[in-house]
């Protein structure tokens, strides 16, 4: 499998992608808003895109459907419950639906969250790789402020992806990464981790070649992952002195996205 991430340079920093059988050369498109550079990318390598794919329906990861599917003739995908929201869906896709591109096999996540129509993509393949849309990114976890809801974000984080293999490959929708480091490093200082990678990439981050982090990197340096964390629960007091002396991980969880909202 090829995954192409194409780096749009927008005020948003999306991040779309085109995944590839290198077998084939058939390709998917996901959430393709920057479309030419897409398209561009295809016809580059040789490349026939005849399947589009939206995480979820908000419009920096549709504005590019229309102009795609005229280019290509493609077939749009997306999560069935999105149906009216996104115009011109082919195919619906729940959990555990398979999404074939050439020989290579994705596999069709439902977490909700951030929206309550999005999908994440499973890659089939020896190392696994997540196309997570905007459910989480490098070092943090998607918002809910446009028709998603916080408790469904973190069931989506510790009930599925913190389940994945640890070496399984992160390719989410924004960059967003030093950010989302320098978050984890208000909730907790001490992460050696977090700290020595955020150093490393003051001077040499490049959306346009970015990082991929892999989910066992995750653990250690995005905070949503780290709900048991002592320092990072003591830490929380200071800012929510009613929070239970005992508090849930969800509890740690929607106080952190409750922060990161207005960070």
């Amino acid at each position: 499998m090829i995954v192409e991430q194409v780096w749009t340079g927008n005020a948003y920093r999306n991040f779309n992608y085109v995944i590839v059988c290198p077998d084939t050369g058939e390709a998917l498109a996901i959430d393709p808003l920057d479309h030419e550079k897409c398209l561009a990318a295809a016809e580059k390598n040789g490349w026939k895109i005849t399947q589009i794919l939206n995480t979820h329906e908000h419009g920096d990861h549709t504005g590019g459907n229309k102009a795609m599917v005229a280019a290509t003739g493609a077939k749009l995908l997306a999560h069935k419950g999105a149906k009216d929201k996104i115009p011109g869906i082919d195919v619906g896709l729940g959990a555990g639906d398979i999404v074939k591109v050439g020989r290579v096999e994705l596999e069709s996540l439902d977490t909700p969250g951030h929206t309550m129509s999005h999908v994440c993509l499973l890659s089939h393949t020896d190392q696994p790789a997540l196309i997570c849309g905007d459910t989480m990114f490098n070092a943090g976890a998607g918002n809910c402020h446009n028709g998603g809801h916080p408790a469904e974000l973190y069931h989506t984080f510790t009930g599925q992806i913190a389940k994945l293999p640890d070496d399984t490959l992160i390719y989410p929708g924004h960059d967003y990464l030093t950010n989302n480091l320098e978050f984890t490093l208000s909730r907790e200082p001490n992460n050696a981790k977090a700290k020595a990678l955020l150093d490393e990439l003051r001077d040499t981050h490049d959306p346009d070649n970015a990082m991929i982090t892999t989910l066992g990197q995750e653990k250690e340096i995005n905070t949503f992952f780290r709900l048991h964390n002592p320092a990072i629960i003591e830490k929380l007091r200071e800012e929510f002195p009613d929070l239970p002396a005992e508090p849930t991980p969800m509890d740690v969880f929607l106080k952190l996205r409750e922060l990161r909202n207005d960070w």
